[in-house]
């Protein structure tokens, strides 16, 4: 990542702690603005307490099976990597990464940190 880059990316709140399911994940929509373009992304969130970050967030968009699904995935390990199994196609993206262990694509990952309760993503 550039310095550029990083000096334009901020910590945006996406939703409260209390909000999210404990080993499941849930959609969010992430709306990014910037001076031409007025967009929103889904952002598929984790809540996984017995790990060491807690929550993690992925682009929700399963790009195998073309549909905004990876929320609705079973959270796993697979070795040491946690992972959620896209519900149409099965493959297994790793939430640390957003990469697919069994094809050649990715999905974004998101740096997330909890501050006062409230989940926060790195945009």
């Amino acid at each position: 990542m550039s310095l550029n880059s990083e000096s334009s990316q901020k910590w945006q709140t996406i939703c409260q702690l209390d909000d999210l399911v404990s080993n499941a994940g849930v959609c969010a929509l992430l709306e990014q603005t910037n001076s031409t373009l007025n967009d929103s992304e889904q952002v598929a969130i984790f809540h996984l307490p017995n790990t060491e970050q807690q929550v993690y967030a992925i682009g929700n968009y399963d790009p195998i099976g073309q549909a905004n699904v990876l929320y609705r995935g079973i959270v796993g390990n697979i070795g040491d990597d946690i992972v959620v199994a896209s519900p149409l196609y099965k493959q297994h993206f790793s939430l640390r990464t957003g990469q697919c262990l069994q094809e050649d694509a990715k999905v974004k990952n998101y740096p997330v940190r909890i501050v006062d309760q409230q989940v926060q993503l790195l945009v």
